[in-house]
């Protein structure tokens, strides 16, 4: 039998601990809660989650501490719980790798939906992995732009120097939508419903904070990008021809 997903949740509010921890025990997940980032390792360390729900004004160590010391580590996801007016804590969180965001207070509804798109995504790339075993590599499906070549399946971006280039779980979702959708103009809401299965709430950035990200680590001057092009008024598209490897 499967085991359900393990999430943890990082908060230093005990109300708020308690009253995530109940909801999502009541939908089917294994729910481990710590108040610190020192409670948080410990966890990780004997019990690997599958996501983190990470608060950002922690006692000592900051959120934004522990989104580095994770986002180093591994792929995890995480889901960070910002103040409801907060804009600059939220896209900070997501310019350090940060997958999503929640404003404070939020509805334990919209958490769960978040939650489980985060771990869709980490299923289907866990899948892709798994099944490279028992495939021949003719055609592995990699897309290949600018001297670029991005592996769906393996989740992996190499330079055209064949470097590799990490990209954090949002930042990878993104180039692959665009990737998939080249020369071609998606708006903000398009974007947030591909990469995060959501609509936009007023004044949120986090798709513009993510495009950041991703034009300084594939344009030649993110300042000028020729990839990534905004298109006033409507949104962004990918102005560059792909092929499949």
């Amino acid at each position: 039998m499967n085991q359900p997903p393990h999430v943890l949740v990082v908060d230093d509010d005990p109300e708020i601990r308690s009253s995530v921890k109940d909801y999502l025990a009541g939908e089917g997940f294994r729910v481990t809660t710590a108040e610190d980032g020192a409670q948080m390792r410990q966890t990780l360390e004997t019990d690997p989650a599958d996501v983190v729900i990470l608060d950002v004004r922690l006692p000592g160590e900051s959120g934004f501490d522990l989104v580095m010391e994770l986002r180093q580590a591994s792929e995890i996801p995480i889901i960070l719980l910002s103040q409801k007016d907060d804009l600059v804590d939220r896209v900070a969180g997501l310019e350090l790798g940060a997958d999503d965001y929640l404003p404070k207070p939020f509805h334990l509804r919209e958490l769960l939906a978040r939650l489980r798109s985060l771990i869709r995504r980490s299923e289907v790339r866990a899948d892709g992995e798994a099944s490279l075993s028992g495939e021949d590599d003719e055609n592995d499906g990699s897309l290949r732009f600018s001297g670029w070549l991005l592996d769906p399946r393996r989740r992996e971006l190499f330079s055209p120097g064949d470097e590799p280039i990490e990209l954090s779980a949002g930042e990878f979702n993104l180039l692959l939508a665009f990737v998939e959708r080249p020369n071609r103009v998606l708006s903000r809401d398009q974007l947030l419903d591909i990469v995060y299965n959501r609509e936009a709430a007023p004044f949120d950035r986090s798709i513009d904070v993510q495009i950041g990200r991703l034009r300084r680590k594939i344009e030649p001057n993110p300042k000028r990008p020729v990839l990534i092009k905004t298109v006033r008024g409507a949104g962004y598209m990918f102005s560059c021809d792909v092929e499949r490897c």
